[in-house]
Parts: C-alpha cells; sequence; structure tokens
C-alpha cells in the first residue's frame, strides 16, 4: 500500500490542532468566569457549560482526526462528522447561558 500524500495528512492534524487550541481556550474562559466573576449559580452553571464544551472539542477533534487518518491511508472519502455540528450546537447554548447570566 502506498502512502499518503503528506499534505492530507499534514492538514488533518493542523485541523485537529485547531481543536484543541478551541478547546485550551474555552477552558481558559471557565477559570475566568470562576476565578473573577461573582460565584453565583448562573456563574457556575457558565463555568460548567464551558468546560463542557472544551470536552466536546477536545474529545470531538481527536475522534474527527482518527477517522480522516484512517480514511486518507485507505484511500476513501473523508467521513462526515457531527463533530462539528455538535460543537456549534455546545457554543450556541453557551452564548445563550452567557445572556442569560448578564441579565440575571
Amino acid at each position: 500500500m502506498a502512502e499518503p500524500d503528506i499534505r492530507f495528512s499534514l492538514a488533518n492534524e493542523r485541523t485537529f490542532l485547531a481543536y484543541e487550541r478551541t478547546a485550551v481556550g474555552l477552558v481558559a474562559a471557565a477559570l475566568a468566569v470562576f476565578h473573577l466573576l461573582d460565584a453565583s449559580w448562573s456563574q457556575r452553571v457558565l463555568g460548567m457549560l464551558l468546560i463542557a464544551t472544551a470536552v466536546v472539542a477536545a474529545g470531538g477533534g481527536w475522534l474527527r482526526f482518527r477517522q480522516a487518518e484512517r480514511a486518507i491511508r485507505a484511500g476513501e472519502d473523508l467521513p462526515a462528522g457531527t463533530t462539528v455540528h455538535l460543537l456549534a450546537a455546545a457554543v450556541l447554548v453557551v452564548i445563550v447561558a452567557a445572556g442569560i447570566s448578564v441579565v440575571v
């Protein structure tokens, strides 16, 4: 079996690293919420939602990386993953929670 074009593997790796950077940014935002804002229930919920979204980004990015890497090495089409949709929904929930916490 021939090795795949390295550009595809490197592009896949860059995408994975973007997911991981997103997860790190979400964790940093959660830490800021926990340490810099009042310890109200709405701020705690917002912090926990940020952590949960970071888990979605990190875990989903890893799964997407592995699926794409397998497809690249097998010479198949890339699978249509749900990670992007799940992460977008999680971010939307965080935005709504942030809006509610500002009002409360």
